[in-house]
């Protein structure tokens, strides 16, 4: 059974938030702030947050200069994940990401579905790996970005929760790129 081993020191994780809309500013992205204050709440490191518009090209810039950034571990982006013409969030995943967390996005819909029913498959949630920083792509819903904080992240961000968790991988995450031992 899942649980918090409270005999295990607690290691903090530095995040960076990037909310993808082309109409909300920093004043009104309720969930960008949800996100930032949970994360902060929890113990870690906000290292920083800002919003794109909902275009490819920005989003993959602005996630290659924080994968980029060996001070980030983790990028959480809020919106862009629907099916619309304007939503283009995994689009620009695709670009850079290494490998996918094909349970991320199921968990997210699977947790969703008890909450919005059939309406969580027009989510495209996601989760991966670039460079040995993870990153995620939640809907832009203050309400998704709760349900996927508080019932995922929150507990494989912290390197207490056992049986495992992303961060005691985090060390491993480019292990391919090391020389081989002799």
């Amino acid at each position: 059974m899942a649980r918090i081993d409270e005999s295990r020191p607690f290691i903090q994780v530095t995040i960076a938030v990037l909310t993808v809309s082309d109409t909300r500013s920093l004043d009104t992205d309720t969930s960008g702030a949800t996100l930032a204050a949970r994360i902060v709440d929890a113990g870690h490191m906000l290292a920083a947050r800002t919003i794109v518009k909902d275009d490819v090209g920005a989003i993959a810039g602005q996630l290659r200069a924080w994968i980029a950034d060996p001070a980030i571990d983790v990028v959480i982006t809020s919106g862009g994940t629907g099916i619309t013409g304007r939503d283009v969030t995994p689009e620009a995943f695709d670009l850079v990401l290494d490998k996918r967390i094909e349970g991320f996005g199921e968990l997210f819909r699977m947790l969703s579905y008890e909450k919005i029913g059939t309406s969580t498959m027009q989510s495209r949630a996601l989760g991966g790996v670039a460079g040995g920083t993870y990153l995620f792509a939640l809907p832009g819903s203050t309400g998704a970005v709760k349900d996927a904080w508080d019932d995922i992240l929150l507990f494989q961000l912290d390197n207490r929760h056992r049986p495992c968790n992303l961060v005691e991988l985090m060390p491993r995450l480019q292990e391919h790129l090391k020389p081989a031992a002799e």
